[in-house]
């Protein structure tokens, strides 16, 4: 447990280190910065249209450190031979994966922390200069609208950790990941239309099976999408934080095994 945890600092360092994280969140600040700007051209539900725009920047910034942060800093030690050095100690290649997991998730954490906290004051601006005593806002729900962004992006930094343990190519990791963010941010859409078999879409037997398929193979992303609700002071209930959450925790434990059963076979050159 030790080594796990030493891994993960130094996984932490390394992320905290990397000077594309300073650009993203510059990039990040900047968008915050325009969000006041662009607020003061709306005539009403300005601090709906703040909450919206920063929760948004949030969880762009944030798919933006996690997807080209963390598939640099596992292929970085294949590439550059380092991991040789971490397993050759006291260190199984399983523990590496989830030491690795783990530093991706303190800076996940820290960082949606940071964003989150910045976030609110274009939102605390937008309310003082505009007050629409007919305006609906939770702070509740909108922070745990940003706990849920984290959660999505821990669920990414898992899907990146198995990507990396069964490619020898960051590239060829960066895509794969991608794919299944794209795929697992429309399959519940998808879904929907197979369900209401509209009119006019002539939908195969295969084409329906390949999407049943994907919607319960790749993680449903738009579960962890909170922006309505928070924009518009919708209270989000016990029972779907509390089973959103066992899916995406379940669905990360399912990834990081697999990635640490991967690992646990594949021979290095």
């Amino acid at each position: 447990m030790k080594g796990i945890l030493s891994l993960a600092s130094i996984t932490f360092k390394e992320g905290i280190r990397n000077r594309a994280l300073f650009g993203i969140f510059i990039m990040a600040l900047l968008a915050f910065a325009l969000t006041m700007i662009m607020t003061s051209l709306f005539m009403r539900d300005i601090v709906r249209v703040a909450a919206s725009l920063s929760l948004t920047t949030i969880s762009f910034s944030g798919l933006l450190m996690i997807i080209f942060i963390g598939t640099s800093l596992l292929a970085k030690d294949i590439d550059k031979r380092t991991i040789y050095m971490v397993i050759s100690r006291p260190l199984s290649r399983a523990e590496y994966c989830v030491g690795k997991f783990l530093g991706l998730s303190y800076l996940i954490g820290v960082s949606i922390a940071f964003l989150g906290i910045i976030s609110s004051i274009p939102v605390i601006i937008s309310g003082i200069g505009y007050d629409n005593p007919l305006a609906i806002f939770n702070w509740n729900v909108y922070f745990i609208a940003i706990l849920f962004i984290a959660m999505k992006l821990l669920l990414i930094a898992s899907v990146i950790i198995f990507w990396s343990a069964i490619t020898s190519s960051s590239f060829i990791s960066l895509i794969l990941t991608i794919a299944v963010y794209i795929v697992g941010s429309t399959n519940e859409v998808v879904r929907g239309f197979l369900d209401q078999k509209m009119e006019g879409m002539n939908i195969t037997p295969l084409m329906a099976g390949v999407i049943k398929f994907a919607y319960y193979v790749f993680p449903n992303l738009s579960a962890f999408d909170l922006k309505l609700q928070a924009a518009n002071g919708i209270p989000v209930s016990a029972e779907y934080f509390v089973w959103t959450s066992v899916y995406g925790l379940v669905y990360i434990s399912i990834m990081v095994s697999a990635a640490a059963l991967a690992m646990t076979r594949r021979e290095f050159p």
